[in-house]
């Protein structure tokens, strides 16, 4: 049986698809994901909040679990900050997840909403703490160790090195620099570590193929909010054209009722 950290691997990337409710998460299973994870912005929106801090654990931890009765496939968390500064917050976090059944979770860097990083040490002792909870669960789990402040703009790719490389020192077993400021930094990022790379297909990355990412060496293709923003598009577009010109042909590009409930019983 190919656990979900078996289907990380170096230079053959599966794609984690990110979903935003049971319906989204049970489509792209049907649809052919191997494995499923939350979105904390997507997430954040069905719940008409904003991304980055807005969302309790309680919220998510019961929001995951939707995800995991929904689909028969792996089911890993967007948990931002762990939910808490602290490593003890960070550790609980992890064994909550792992109670629910969640196959891993990430943990990003960053104080959370105010989007600044967290003190070198202090990030690397609450990776430290997750990762001892982690490999205590009695079930096997995937921790991602999250550098964000190249994506915030807070400290340059030489840093987010310089903390994938502690963290992967005191256990994290998948690394992730989301939005690197180009292509050639996150292949840095993967000739940096053998552990696996999430990369990211999202803004400018989608446009990357899953041949380049493998190419880099990348083990995961992750689409943050991306996919729930692309049907974002799809309402916004469509609103637009039906309250401001009384035009419903938007409509017209939907896909048929049928179709979604065959997703949805398979």
């Amino acid at each position: 049986m190919t656990t979900f950290r078996d289907l990380h691997q170096p230079g053959n990337p599966f794609i984690l698809a990110n979903a935003w409710d049971a319906g989204s998460a049970k489509m792209l299973a049907a649809l052919g994901a191997q494995a499923i994870a939350t979105s904390s912005a997507a997430h954040a929106f069905t719940l008409g909040r904003p991304d980055l801090g807005h969302v309790t654990r309680d919220e998510a931890l019961a929001h995951a679990q939707d995800l995991v009765a929904a689909a028969d496939v792996p089911v890993s968390g967007d948990f931002e900050n762990g939910f808490g500064d602290d490593p003890d917050t960070c550790a609980q976090t992890v064994r909550l997840a792992g109670e629910i059944g969640l196959a891993g979770i990430s943990i990003e860097d960053m104080t959370l909403p105010a989007a600044t990083p967290y003190d070198f040490d202090l990030a690397v002792e609450r990776i430290r703490a997750a990762a001892a909870a982690a490999r205590a669960l009695p079930n096997d789990f995937v921790l991602v160790a999250r550098a964000d402040g190249v994506m915030h703009g807070a400290y340059d790719i030489d840093e987010a090195l310089r903390r994938l490389k502690a963290y992967e020192e005191v256990g994290a077993d998948c690394l992730y620099v989301p939005m690197t400021a180009s292509f050639d930094d996150l292949a840095r990022v993967c000739a940096a570590t053998k552990l696996p790379v999430n990369g990211l297909a999202a803004g400018p990355y989608a446009k990357v193929s899953r041949a380049e990412f493998a190419k880099i060496g990348v083990a995961r293709i992750s689409q943050g909010s991306a996919l729930a923003r692309a049907t974002h598009r799809v309402i916004f577009d469509a609103a637009k054209a039906m309250f401001d010109q009384g035009d419903f042909t938007p409509l017209t590009h939907s896909i048929s009722g049928d179709v979604v409930d065959d997703l949805l019983k398979a």
